[in-house]
């Protein structure tokens, strides 16, 4: 039994992935429900923040906890999941702009409100983009794998224009990360919405000159189907014409608009798990070059993917065996730390004085000389008193 919950606790983001769907396709003033329930994930991340469980460990035989084939399951599920999700958002598009006549129809026991408004399109369309971009996790946790699953985790991506990130990521941002060289890794003073657009253009160029040098040594033309950056575009193409076909304007904006908002919090991530963190370059990756988060909602809600420092260690292994490690944690979850970054004056002022406590505890001494000069060119150069630090 308790193997069993500990499973399932990691099915919390499928679940109300699952609702957000519903939630479309009945219409109506539900089509916000996915608004509000990442307004209630700020607020339990926040108020589970004393807690920070461990991750599913291992029994007394040394077996791991996970249930492999479940886990790997659900994350192949997903990418149907989410492929509904997108032909709700399209059927509703559809119905906007056809003009489809108000009325309610009862499907079983749930009511399904046929047409719908310019503002419940608009709901609509927010709460698809943020579930879609929940789907990170599943094609983020597939990227670390080869064959069968690795196409999953393209495709789960394509449906959000970024299956360039399941190469760049293995091969860029694991080998470079916490330096200038991984577009994933925010410089200090850079805001979330700079390094938004940076990282996500950042890693699609280095797809694109990984495959232009893997051709040319190959002896085959860079504009041929051999291309991996040419066919992860290819992967988003069925998604274009669904909602060019059902909506035109309208539809490529819905769709520009989930787009948009799945990839910003895709490099949100990007951006909170690595923030001004600094390697020398060729220095092996430590532990101190991620920000862990073990919140407790973090935890369960991103399958275990805020344990950064150890998944930068062991990078194949499953999100259910990943444990703490040692790594600088700044004590509160992605989503409340999300809503902080979102204000950068506010998130430079807290960041300012953690990064000087990494500085001085963390950072080798070619680093803090790396830091010191970042530091002025960002304006967080810090007094030396010790209350000037911020506790990790």
């Amino acid at each position: 039994m308790k193997k069993i919950l500990i499973n399932v606790r990691y099915w919390m983001a499928p679940l109300l992935i699952i609702v957000t769907l519903v939630s479309i396709i009945m219409g109506g003033m539900f089509v916000w429900v996915g608004v509000a329930l990442f307004g209630v994930g700020i607020l339990l991340d926040t108020l589970t923040m004393p807690f920070h469980p461990r991750g599913a460990g291992f029994d007394d035989n040394g077996d791991t906890m996970g249930i492999p084939a479940l886990q790997n399951a659900v994350m192949y599920l997903m990418l149907p999941v989410f492929v509904f999700l997108q032909v709700a958002l399209a059927w509703r598009v559809m119905q906007y702009v056809d003009g489809t006549l108000f009325e309610t129809v009862m499907f079983g026991m749930v009511p399904i409100q046929m047409g719908i408004t310019g503002v419940e399109l608009v709901g609509a369309t927010i709460s698809a983009g943020i579930f879609a971009g929940i789907g990170i996790i599943y094609g983020h946790e597939l990227a670390h794998t080869k064959g069968f699953s690795f196409v999953i985790s393209r495709l789960i991506m394509g449906l959000s224009g970024a299956s360039h990130f399941s190469y760049a990521h293995v091969y860029n941002h694991h080998l470079e990360l916490a330096h200038e060289d991984d577009p994933a890794t925010s410089p200090r003073g850079r805001s979330i919405y700079r390094h938004f657009w940076l990282s996500h253009m950042g890693q699609s160029k280095f797809l694109y000159k990984m495959e232009q040098t893997r051709l040319a040594k190959l002896e085959k033309p860079f504009l041929s189907f051999e291309n991996r950056w040419i066919r992860g575009y290819f992967m988003s193409l069925p998604t274009m014409v669904l909602f060019t076909w059902v909506g035109g304007a309208v539809g490529i904006a819905a769709m520009f608009l989930v787009w948009t908002i799945s990839n910003f919090e895709l490099e949100a991530l990007n951006y909170m798990e690595h923030y001004g963190l600094i390697r020398e370059k060729g220095q092996p990756i430590d532990y101190r070059h991620s920000w862990d988060n073990s919140n407790l909602f973090t935890s369960w809600f991103f399958i275990e993917i805020g344990r950064q420092g150890d998944h930068h260690d062991r990078g194949e292994t499953h999100f259910w065996e990943l444990d703490v490690v040692g790594s600088p944690d700044p004590s509160w979850g992605y989503f409340t730390e999300f809503t902080i970054a979102l204000i950068p004056p506010l998130w430079h002022a807290v960041y300012k004085k953690k990064l000087a406590t990494w500085d001085r505890d963390f950072a080798t001494e070619g680093e803090r000389e790396i830091a010191a000069r970042i530091n002025d060119q960002a304006g967080y150069t810090m007094p030396e008193e010790h209350d000037s630090y911020a506790k990790i």
